[in-house]
């Protein structure tokens, strides 16, 4: 039916209708409009796409449980991603593995500022069983911030006496002597005229800091190692984080497998040992138990002997003395015992004699050591005595009657030896 046919109140109707259409589908149409962007906008505050990111790069060995994607993390939180794991080239012959990966703030931290250039390092560590690892940087706790968000200018020293608030502006280079290895004045340090005159004695341009406003979303300086300066940052300037690289799971499995293989023959070889010293045991407890059977008829033994100990008549000392071995040795030991107190009073009156002898032994003695000392002639006597004893004694040796009382007997005494003649050496011999 052509819309000419139809009647006007139906044609006002449809007219009506369209437009509701119309504006049910603009409606529905900016709906879906606002949830696409809503959704953008939380996946990209998800993803950090309106937060600062710092990039960092490292080297590592290999690439092994790496992947872009991957997230970074710092004191258990993940605070990046990984954003290249390539290849070194080949005429690198000092690397194998570039990675790189940032680190973001976020609105309740701003872990860029956590990352010093002392203290921070990018770990590689393993982070399940299956060869999974992780990059994990660690925080600073020295030197000087790694990137700055405030704006760098290069003035001359001139200039910087002029600036605005200079108490607000820092130094963002070290400043050496002129042979270029002492360092004179730190970075960091707030400006001053004496700064400014001091450093002027070095250089007639400096690198500045304006540190009069908040700190900006991107990044504008980066520090340079080898220069000791904040570079301005250009995103080619990327700061090389050192690292920590531990083996991979498997590496180390690998290796805990290969000690385990060359330690198995050695733990064959003891379990063979203990299996001979089990036997060997089993063999001595049986050993053992023929030993015990053996042995019950002595222990049995040594109970009645012991048995026997307990009595109080005494029992051992029967064993070892008869009865009648006891009264013999009792009147024996008796007889003894008479025996020496008869010697010990005989030994007494003998002491008695002896002492009483040496006593007139002792006064002769005396009594002649008195003759002496009052007679001092009585040795010449005695000695006249006694060569007149001898000369007695000779003269009845020469006495005719007496004279064969004396006589030697003679013995079959050897014949004397002639006496032979004197020769001269020349004659011949006999």
């Amino acid at each position: 039916m052509a819309l000419q046919d139809l009647t006007p109140q139906l044609r006002t109707r449809l007219n009506r209708m369209e437009r509701a259409v119309g504006w049910f589908v603009l409606l529905a149409t900016l709906l879906l409009l606002f949830g696409f962007g809503y959704y953008l906008y939380k996946t990209a505050e998800r993803k950090g796409w309106f937060e600062a990111k710092a990039p960092f790069y490292i080297w590592a060995d290999r690439a092994t449980g790496l992947k872009p994607g991957d997230p970074v993390q710092m004191m258990g939180f993940d605070v990046g991603e990984i954003t290249e794991v390539t290849a070194a080239p080949a005429d690198d012959w000092e690397h194998n593995v570039y990675l790189q990966f940032d680190v973001k703030n976020t609105q309740a931290h701003k872990y860029i500022g956590y990352l010093w250039t002392q203290g921070s390092r990018a770990q590689l560590t393993s982070a399940d069983l299956l060869g999974k690892r992780v990059v994990e940087v660690t925080k600073g706790t020295n030197g000087y911030p790694i990137y700055l968000f405030n704006p760098l200018q290069n003035i001359s020293i001139t200039e910087a006496h002029n600036l605005p608030e200079l108490g607000k502006w820092k130094l963002a280079e070290e400043i050496y002597d002129a042979t270029g290895t002492n360092r004179v004045i730190k970075a960091l340090q707030p400006l001053s005229p004496e700064l400014l005159q001091q450093v002027a004695a070095y250089k007639k341009y400096i690198r500045v800091i304006d540190m009069r406003g908040k700190e900006g979303k991107q990044i504008t300086g980066v520090w340079n190692d080898q220069t000791a300066v904040f570079d301005f940052f250009a995103k080619t300037n990327i700061y090389r984080m050192p690292t920590d690289e531990s083996p991979a799971l498997s590496e180390r499995a690998e290796r805990l497998v290969s000690q385990v293989e060359v330690a198995l023959p050695n733990f064959l070889r003891l379990t063979n040992d203990l299996s001979r010293v089990l036997s060997n045991s089993t063999a001595l407890t049986s050993n053992l138990n023929v030993v015990a059977e053996n042995a019950r008829p002595m222990v049995s033994n040594l109970n009645t002997i012991t048995a026997q100990l307990r009595n109080p008549e005494g029992s051992l000392g029967e064993w070892l003395i008869p009865t009648n071995t006891h009264a013999q040795l009792d009147l024996a030991l008796t007889n003894a015992n008479a025996t020496l107190i008869n010697a010990n009073t005989n030994l007494a009156n003998l002491a008695d004699e002896l002492s009483r002898s040496l006593d007139s032994l002792a006064n002769i003695t005396s009594n002649l050591n008195n003759q002496v000392q009052v007679n001092t002639n009585i040795l010449t006597h005695l000695s006249d005595v006694v060569v007149h004893s001898d000369q007695f004694i000779q003269g009845l040796k020469h006495h005719w009657l007496l004279r064969s009382a004396f006589k030697t007997h003679k013995t079959n005494a050897p014949p004397a030896r002639g006496v032979e003649p004197r020769r001269s050496p020349k004659d011949p011999s006999p």
